[in-house]
């Protein structure tokens, strides 16, 4: 799909975000985990030689295919749901970084399993997710993610192939004739926004367009996160809430692709920070399933903003990875269900215990789903001195 030079510069883009996004720099001898699905194998290969050639040990995994994948949900067992390979706790104990080239061959293809049974395996695989929580927290692993393009994706997005590879290398400077430079000036402005949004002291965050009234609360100990190359493409800024302070209604307008099923127009309706009503225009019964996961799955982990300014993202791509970033005229928030980040802790995040995250409020949960608006919308800050102060609008943020 992409030529030798856009795939060499992805694969650096790449090596920056991944880098970028750990507290610790990279070394000789560290490990990293490069996992796959098998239509970014061309990409997989470049970068397989790129960590090579800096003096790290790759450790390559292909994904399942879509016939392995429902075949695996479809006939598993509850025990085989839930089974651990051997290796996989040692792996996680031990690898420095992960990269995961997202390309999946179809977005429905689980259309017809249970969702409880993805629940599952998902719930069963968390404590691996805690280990890898735990070693970023502490400085020695960070991770990267990316997508290329599939006939799946793009048919789902309604263009081309073709179309949608452009799209991928527009968004993420891949046309550019040094886009590593490119993403380090927007990280650079990005910093500038996090540095003013942090000397704000916001007692909560009122949410307002066409379709959402929601009012959240930063809640103690907090900072603004993002654009710290943990994603490729990512141009939003967010943090996670204290989930307790939730209130009020939010509407996603832009459709969802989770676990191979479709799910478009989430409406969620929150009290005392827990959804109370969840209801979609498509996908209803799945939604429902998902906000069952565990007793963190119906409160927020997550509030996110992108300014339009950065993205050139303009389309619906079928990828909430993409999606997420959606710049277009009215910029994006996100809202997602479930996990909140540790990254958004102001203090070190490798000493906030469990109690601590309990007692401010950071959520916990296997899931984490991020729902897109797109809907022009107003982000209004009550400050604790009783004042208010626009820090949204027009799909930017707006500094002084």
């Amino acid at each position: 799909m992409f030529d030798s030079d856009t795939l060499h510069k992805y694969a650096d883009v790449l090596l920056w975000g991944l880098s970028t996004a750990r507290k610790e720099k990279f070394k000789k001898g560290d490990v990293i985990f490069l996992q796959y699905d098998p239509a970014a194998l061309a990409l997989a290969e470049v970068l397989y030689a790129k960590i090579l050639d800096r003096g790290m040990y790759p450790l390559q995994r292909m994904g399942l295919t879509s016939t392995m994948e429902h075949s695996f949900y479809g006939k598993a067992t509850g025990r085989q749901l839930a089974w651990l390979p051997p290796g996989d706790r040692e792996l996680y104990e031990r690898v420095n970084g992960r990269i995961f080239l997202r390309a999946p061959a179809s977005l429905t293809h689980l259309k017809d399993i249970d969702p409880l049974r993805i629940n599952k395996v998902l719930v069963s695989r968390k404590p691996l997710r805690d280990i890898l929580d735990k070693r970023e927290e502490k400085g020695v692993y960070s991770w990267t993610l990316c997508t290329y393009p599939t006939a799946g994706l793009a048919q789902q997005a309604k263009m081309s192939v073709k179309a949608y590879g452009e799209q991928i290398i527009k968004a993420c400077f891949l046309d550019e004739k040094d886009p590593v430079g490119k993403w380090k000036a927007i990280h650079a402005r990005a910093v500038r926004i996090k540095e003013w949004l942090g000397t704000l002291k916001v007692q909560s965050l009122h949410i307002a367009s066409k379709n959402t009234d929601l009012v959240l609360t930063p809640g103690q100990r907090r900072k603004w996160a993002g654009i710290s190359g943990h994603n490729i493409p990512s141009f939003e800024v967010f943090l996670s809430p204290d989930w307790r302070g939730t209130e009020g209604t939010y509407y996603a307008n832009l459709p969802s692709f989770r676990s191979g099923n479709y799910i478009e127009g989430v409406r969620l309706v929150f009290k005392k920070g827990r959804v109370v009503e969840a209801d979609a225009k498509k996908g209803g019964e799945f939604l429902k399933k998902q906000i069952l996961m565990d007793k963190g799955a119906c409160r927020v982990g997550e509030f996110s903003l992108t300014d339009r300014r950065f993205s050139l993202i303009d389309r619906f791509m079928a990828d909430t990875l993409f999606d997420e970033n959606f710049g277009g005229s009215n910029g994006n928030c996100h809202l997602a269900l479930g996990a909140s980040y540790s990254d958004t802790f102001s203090g070190n995040p490798a000493r906030l215990t469990t109690e601590m995250k309990q007692k401010l409020g950071f959520n916990d949960s296997a899931l984490h789903w991020d729902l897109v608006s797109t809907e022009p919308r107003t982000v209004t800050a009550r400050l604790t001195n009783g004042k208010e102060l626009v820090i949204y609008e027009k799909g930017v943020f707006c500094l002084p």
